[in-house]
Parts: C-alpha cells; sequence; structure tokens
C-alpha cells in the first residue's frame, strides 16, 4: 500500500528513509504489535515522539491495519474548517447562533452537551451524538481581525461516514 506522507518529508522530518523504518519494522516483525508498541520502538530508535506515532500510522496503513483516516482505535474523523471574521468570542457567538435551537445534527439526536469551555487562546463547543461519535468546535484567534472555527466530527464508523458529515458541515460552515 502507498504511504499518506511524501517520502521526503518523512526523511526531512525523521531523519531517515521510509525504506529504513520499513526494514527496520520489518525486520522486528513488527505486524504482530499494537500501535503503541510499534510508536515506542521507532522512539528507541531515535525517531521524536510526534515522527514515531507517524511513522506507526504509516507502517500501520502499509500493513493493512488502517485506512487513511482511521485511529488506532479503528475509527475515523472529519474536520472543516472556516475563517470568519472578529474574534474567537464573536466566532463563538455565530456559531452559537448556527445551531442554538438544534436537539440533532443529520438526524442524530444529540445525546451530551453542548459543553462551552475556553483559554486564553481557544474557545470550545462539543457535543455528543446517539450515534456515539462527537462533534468539537474549535477556535482560535488567526489575525488580530479573524477567528478560525474548525468542526471536528470524532469516532465515526465508515469512511462513507466521513464523507457525509464532511459536506454536511461545509454546508453549515457556508451558513455562518
Amino acid at each position: 500500500m502507498a504511504i499518506s506522507m511524501s517520502e521526503q518529508a518523512i526523511l526531512t522530518g525523521s531523519g531517515q528513509t521510509w525504506q529504513h523504518w520499513l526494514t527496520l519494522l520489518e525486520q522486528q516483525q513488527a505486524a504482530a504489535w499494537s500501535h503503541k508498541e510499534i510508536a515506542a520502538f521507532l522512539a528507541q530508535q531515535q525517531a521524536s515522539h510526534w515522527w514515531a506515532q507517524m511513522l506507526a500510522v504509516q507502517y500501520e496503513q502499509h500493513i493493512g491495519r488502517r485506512v487513511l483516516g482511521q485511529d488506532c482505535s479503528g475509527s475515523f474523523s472529519v474536520s472543516v474548517n472556516k475563517t470568519l471574521p472578529g474574534n474567537m468570542d464573536e466566532a463563538l457567538n455565530r456559531w452559537q447562533q448556527l445551531v442554538k435551537d438544534e436537539q440533532h445534527f443529520a438526524d442524530i439526536t444529540l445525546s451530551r452537551g453542548p459543553d462551552i469551555s475556553h483559554t486564553e487562546k481557544w474557545r470550545y463547543w462539543r457535543c455528543g451524538l446517539a450515534d456515539g461519535s462527537r462533534v468539537n468546535i474549535n477556535i482560535y484567534q488567526k489575525s488580530p481581525d479573524k477567528a478560525a472555527l474548525s468542526v471536528q466530527h470524532e469516532k465515526l464508523e465508515t469512511e462513507v461516514q466521513v464523507e457525509f458529515w464532511r459536506s454536511y458541515w461545509k454546508a453549515r460552515l457556508a451558513n455562518i
């Protein structure tokens, strides 16, 4: 299977070629290992924590354990972003106005929330859906007069759901 990162990115970021990492993992028969074990081994081989995680994902994709966009638990997620005029609080307010009376998204009932929280640099809006998935709205100040709003929908079961929700959230953000 083709890898989802470029060979050059792997070489530049990890200091070694993909073939180096692949050979090392195959010599260790790492296909029998968990994601955590693969990443720990790569970290012992001088890959940074971030690169150990990325290389473990690449390896799992290579051996067919996961597909592009799938996390180590087997679920999928999708993220849709939009830049809005104004500050973080204004962006959060616009989102809240868009969804203020919602009890469901695409006919899936909210099971939890919405919960709103903030830090100095972030604004968050979160809810759970009855199908077990979660919706996270993450907002940060992109520039003095623009805020970035990201819809992250997690714990999806299939790639088909990813594409459905990507279209759904893009359409919703078009109205904000």
